[in-house]
């Protein structure tokens, strides 16, 4: 039995930091899967508890030279959230604070060493600048690579720290000797200016990368935010207001209009009609009555109700749905981790180019001075943040879109996998159709009809509640049943007021000596033909429109259901679907993916997340359709959190320019360095330069996956 752990990450910078952690993690014995985020600064990591525990794991992270701490404990999805919330917001202020100062220096230091070139007293004012610069703005990259270095690895903060420490040495040497370069014919030239320079366009970089990374988790935050602070609680015929943490199951909430629902629970008195897109994305109210379901994060629009607290804190709707998003958007895609194996061996070889640099310089006269400035600006351009920045944004903002369309996509090797589906497999009931049967045509008397209600009252089946609703809906009281049998699939048996009455397929009656022919539910009075009624399941009012985005979109759609042919191909045709499986058990569906996959196939399947657990696990995509409060939603691979059709449409289309944008991210982040590289070896880049183009790298990385917000869908 596995267990998992959410470990807090400090220090990562970059992919190769996140590279480290994650490779550092996964050759731990005991550890079966771990994900490591750079944008969420957390680990993930599935494990088995007789082989290793959560301190090795932390051990293990602090070993490469990061901080791991474990969430505290009894802290709720919520209050971890707000606390790395007030985190990020810090540290985005922090980094604010130093770019400004940071970048008003290195402006000053650049006019001095422009205006007073050469002046010596000048070189001890810039000396302090930059000391004060790097020591201030630029502790954390020197930190950062002195524990890398320490633990025998390096990073981004190893490629600047090297870079903006030749420059700073050099110059402190010129500044303490000038008689010694001066007797060798080398000009007193400085490059304090470049070293803060750079260390302001990284710390600048990081500002605009924080702030843009809190809007790609503005979904996110949306969610956590829905959660009330405090509920009206009826207790003892007093009502009183408390906070949200101390409402107990049971307790009865009172809710008026245009606030927020505090709890889930099931209305006991009172009607109204409930604001539910912010969990379903369903943009028009849902009215509730008694004994009806209600979400916590809800908005009550008009009246007023009572409602009794049901689940509560992690196990609550909201709740689920938060730690559902924060896996998501912690997972890791096939890409990434082709990323991953890039950035590990990334940084040890841009050293070695950068030596390479220097020594090519060297060899062709041009002088230390400009061999040294060509290896920095090497250095610098190739940092790999927006390599490690590339797949997960663009995962985290698609996942927080979906989320507000009432889809939850369980991380990125689901979104990943949604692009290639070619094919869409659909359950009948419930998905295409509305799940809830009901009698459309009658022909029967209502004497007959209140008994054949009577006798269906006893049966648990779809179609017996079905003629119950009907009987109900003519104002009929009903009469307790005695002596009820039920024939799986075929029909009742049961003593009504001393009736013996039957109700069933044409089949069951015949085998009764009732001679009937046709479709329908028959039903029989002490041996005599009463009369019929004739059931149906009808389709959604969207399901014909999300068959033709289907079709738009290239998808092969297939009707799969336990269903009789004639039933499920009359329902096909309504719903504008070409291929039909029927006639398939439970246990069949699976084997019916699995079919479809063999003929080269990616398979999606659409079913209720319960009965059809076994087909949606085998589908290459599984899509559990439910109502956004009762519905299961760990089962498949995405979570409808409403019943429309039309959201796996947009999931797909999500995906495939969720996939676009990654594409986008990635050859952006490896041209980039495969064309700055270069330029900056053979002198082209200044270091200057180049650390305001890596800074400008990663942030144009984010902004680009945070199109995905407006990416029409």
């Amino acid at each position: 039995m596995t267990e998992t752990v959410h470990i807090n990450v400090g220090g990562m910078t970059c992919a190769a930091c996140q590279a480290h952690v994650q490779h550092a993690l996964e050759e731990t014995p005991g550890v079966e899967k771990a994900a490591v985020s750079l944008m969420t600064n957390e680990a993930t990591v599935v494990f088995d508890p007789h082989a290793v525990a959560p301190p090795a794991l932390l051990e293990a992270i602090r070993e490469t030279g990061y901080e791991a701490d474990l969430p505290t404990p009894g802290q709720t999805a919520f209050q971890e959230q707000e606390e790395r919330e007030r985190a990020e917001i810090a540290e985005a202020r922090e980094f604010s604070i130093k770019a400004v100062v940071s970048l008003a220096l290195g402006a000053a230091s650049m006019g001095l060493s422009m205006m007073f070139a050469g002046d010596t007293r000048v070189h001890w004012v810039l000396l302090g600048i930059t000391v004060f610069v790097m020591a201030w703005a630029g502790w954390r990259i020197y930190a950062g690579a002195f524990k890398a270095a320490r633990h025998g690895s390096s990073d981004m903060n190893t490629l600047i720290a090297i870079g903006t420490g030749a420059a700073f040495v050099y110059s402190a040497a010129v500044t303490i000797g000038p008689g010694f370069f001066l007797g060798r014919g080398i000009a007193l030239d400085v490059y304090y200016e470049a070293a803060i320079l750079i260390v302001a366009f990284v710390v600048t970089g990081r500002a605009l990368e924080a702030r843009a990374k809190r809007q790609t988790t503005g979904a996110l935050r949306k969610l956590i935010g829905l959660q009330s602070p405090t509920a009206r609680v009826s207790r003892d015929g007093v009502e009183s207001e408390i906070p949200v943490a101390r409402v107990r199951a049971g307790d009865v909430i009172v809710v008026r209009p245009g606030e927020k629902l505090p709890v889930d629970g099931v209305v006991v008195d009172g009607a109204s009609f409930v604001d539910e897109s912010m969990l379903t994305g369903e943009p028009a109210p849902v009215e509730k009555l008694a004994g009806s379901t209600v979400a916590g994060g809800t908005l009550n629009t008009s009246g007023s109700f009572r409602y009794r607290a049901t689940t509560l804190g992690e196990a609550s709707v909201l709740a689920r749905i938060v730690a559902l998003m924060r896996d998501a958007q912690a997972s890791r895609t096939p890409m990434e981790r082709l990323a991953d194996r890039i950035s590990r061996v990334f940084t040890p070889t841009v050293i070695g180019l950068a030596a390479l640099t220097f020594a090519g310089w060297m060899a062709a006269g041009r002088g230390v001075t400009h061999a040294a400035v060509a290896a920095v600006a090497v250095l610098i351009i190739a940092c790999p943040c927006a390599m490690g920045l590339a797949v997960p944004t663009a995962v985290m903002v698609a996942t927080g879109r979906g989320a507000a369309m009432g889809l939850l996509i369980k991380g990125g090797e689901a979104l990943e996998k949604l692009r290639r589906v070619d094919t869409m497999v659909l359950d009948k009931t419930g998905t295409v159709t509305e799940g809830k049967p009901r009698v459309t045509l009658a022909d029967i008397g209502d004497d007959d009809l209140r008994l054949a209600a009577s006798a269906e009252s006893r049966s648990e089946h779809p179609l017996g509640k079905a003629v119950v609703d009907f009987a109900a809906s003519r104002g009929l009281r009903l009469t307790e049943a005695q002596d009820f049998q039920a024939t799986a699939g075929l029909g009742i048996r049961a003593c009504v007021k001393g009736y013996d009455v039957v109700a069933g397929s044409a089949a069951f009656l015949r085998q009764r000596g009732v001679e009937v022919s046709g479709e329908g539910i028959f039903v029989a009075i002490d041996g005599r033909f009463a009369g019929s009624l004739l059931v149906s399941d009808p389709i959604r009012t969207t399901t014909k429109a999300a068959v033709e985005e289907f079709a738009r979109l290239g998808l092969d759609v297939v009707l799969l259901t336990g269903d009789r042919r004639d039933t499920a191909e009359a329902v096909a045709h309504q719903a504008g679907i070409g291929r039909v499986i029927a006639e398939v058990l439970p246990d069949g569906k699976a084997a019916e993916i699995r079919r479809l996959q063999s003929e080269g196939r990616t398979v999606a399947m659409v079913g209720d997340g319960i009965n059809d657990a076994p087909a949606l696990a085998q589908a290459d995509v599984g899509l559990a359709m439910g109502s956004g409060t009762d519905v299961a939603m760990e089962a498949g691979d995405v979570t409808l959190l409403r019943s429309d059709l039309r959201a796996v449409a947009q999931a797909i289309s999500l995906s495939r320019a969720a996939w676009r944008v990654m594409k986008q991210n990635l050859f952006w982040a490896l041209g980039y360095n495969v064309i700055a590289i270069p330029a900056a070896a053979l002198g082209f880049l200044s270091p200057v330069i180049a650390s305001a183009a890596m800074a400008a790298s990663s942030v144009s990385v984010v902004a680009n996956s945070l199109r995905l917000k407006r990416v029409r869908i």
